[in-house]
């Protein structure tokens, strides 16, 4: 063989190679918008030559895994809040994610104990009150919100959300279900009006002058305050207050995104690459500066805009916990009409 036809067929099969590498593909399943997951899978389709085909279900995610059963492409499931991972995992959708990278990222209360799904993020929900009309320090607890003297100055979204319904499961892991009803109760009769809306609606509520009090995620803060297509959210974000609660005791709530392994996949070592990855400080990072959410890796430092209005001390209750008592907290919510 002559060194010029060496070098060809090398070279051929070495093109050969590199396009098999850039063939691989990772089916995803996620209820997160695209402008959400576009900054995570961009990058990893850049470092790792993966090709990456999105589905986008904000609804019905399980049923629909299930209904497409042995037959379905879904490599990897991407979702938000505890309960909708719980589901998955109770339904048979998941596969083991076995992984000590994921292990050493990953705190032990925000993993599955039977691995069959992880948090990649956490969302503080938090208490927001106007800075024109309530005082400094006055509220410090969730459990100050069911006060009589706060009766008609609070707004929220529906408890059944998921949002809400997460942070009622809180109270009844750490209090039990008679206190958390009673909280509950207490919440409902200081209603400045009917739940309505989503958070962006409970922070124009403040703006407006037609609530003092409301419950928010951070993320949905940091969203409107720096939003320069809608300037009107930055006046809602800017007649708002965050407040962190229960700092001195049990610690703030969170809820979680996370990760799984649909049961069907035929790339599980690929799907598991992809969320260990995840995991990692530059993924993370891109959690906090581009999502507003906080990392779950404790090695990345947090930074920038989303320290804002500060860092809080989280609850390390078992995140698992809240799916535990969704059912109980809806049914409170249900009696207290909220």
């Amino acid at each position: 063989m002559t060194i010029f036809k060496f070098f060809l067929t090398n070279f051929l099969l070495l093109f050969f190679l590199m396009q098999q590498a850039s063939s691989i593909e990772l089916n995803i399943y996620s209820n997160r918008s695209a402008s959400l997951l576009e900054p995570f899978t961009k990058e990893y389709e850049k470092e790792f030559s993966i090709k990456f085909n999105i589905l986008h279900a904000p609804k019905g995610l399980a049923q629909r895994l299930k209904s497409e059963g042995k037959n379905s492409p879904a490599d990897v499931i991407l979702t938000v809040d505890i309960s909708r991972l719980s589901e998955l995992s109770d339904m048979g959708l998941l596969q083991n994610i076995n992984s000590s990278i994921i292990d050493k990222n990953v705190p032990t209360n925000l993993r599955d104990k039977n691995k069959k799904w992880i948090s990649l993020s956490t969302r503080a929900r938090v208490i927001g009150v106007s800075k024109e009309r309530i005082k400094p320090n006055q509220i410090q607890r969730i459990e100050d919100l069911a006060n009589p003297k706060y009766k008609g100055k609070i707004c929220t979204r529906a408890g059944s959300h998921s949002y809400n319904r997460a942070l009622l499961s809180s109270i009844v892991a750490h209090k039990g279900e008679k206190k958390a009803e009673e909280w509950a109760k207490g919440l409902v009769a200081n209603f400045a009006r009917k739940p309505k809306g989503n958070d962006r609606a409970q922070a124009k509520g403040i703006f407006s002058g037609e609530c003092d009090i409301i419950l928010i995620n951070t993320y949905y803060f940091a969203l409107m305050k720096f939003n320069e297509k809608h300037p009107e959210q930055k006046e809602w974000a800017n007649s708002t207050q965050l407040i962190f609660f229960n700092q001195q005791d049990i610690g703030q709530h969170i809820n979680v995104s996370g990760a799984g392994i649909a049961k069907f996949s035929k790339n599980k070592e690929e799907a598991t690459k992809f969320i260990e990855w995840l995991t990692k400080p530059k993924a993370q990072k891109i959690y906090a500066d581009i999502n507003y959410e906080y990392p779950v890796n404790s090695a990345v430092k947090l930074e920038g805009n989303i320290m804002e209005w500060g860092n809080f001390i989280a609850d390390k209750l078992p995140i698992s916990e809240l799916a535990k008592h969704s059912k109980t907290s809806q049914m409170i919510i249900d009696r207290v009409g909220w």
